[in-house]
């Protein structure tokens, strides 16, 4: 396979686990050690907001729990500019962005909201000939959570 003609939709992966805007940076975690991923795209309805990774939230957390359920991963999204890429996009196209970003992923985004996310584990699969099939459709389903605590019983 000639990586000159893999695009973005070859290469993403096709299920996503999102966060919400609102949510707090210790579901975020949770999220991430459960779904067993590294960058998680932070959402506000069908726009996302950034892609908040496992070294931006070590890096940002401090005190314990009760501190960090008062937070909103929507405060620890880098300022910087939000690369994306479109289903079509070359993969040199796509490399090229996440280089000149400084960012190791890039949300797919499509009109309707996301369809797929890249990382850079992504790219060098593809550079390793290990791409999908350009005529597989894969179901594009966007996960979200919510995870609410359970309290034991009082007695």
């Amino acid at each position: 396979m000639n990586t000159e003609t893999v695009t973005a939709g070859q290469v993403m992966s096709r299920v996503l686990v999102a966060v919400k805007a609102e949510e707090s940076p210790l579901l975020a975690w949770e999220l991430m050690r459960q779904a067993g991923v590294h960058h998680l795209p932070v959402v506000d309805g069908p726009h996302v907001l950034g892609i908040l990774t496992r070294e931006d939230l070590a890096a940002s957390w401090s005190g314990g729990p009760h501190e960090q359920s008062a937070r909103r991963v929507r405060d620890l999204l880098r300022r910087a500019t939000r690369p994306s890429v479109r289903p079509d996009t070359p993969l040199a196209k796509v490399a090229a962005v996440m280089l000149d970003a400084g960012v190791d992923a890039v949300p797919v985004l499509s009109a309707h909201g996301p369809v797929g996310l890249i990382t850079a584990r992504d790219v060098l699969a593809a550079v390793a000939g290990r791409v999908r099939d350009a005529q597989e459709r894969g179901e594009v389903v966007t996960g979200m959570f919510r995870l609410e605590p359970v309290q034991p019983p009082r007695g």
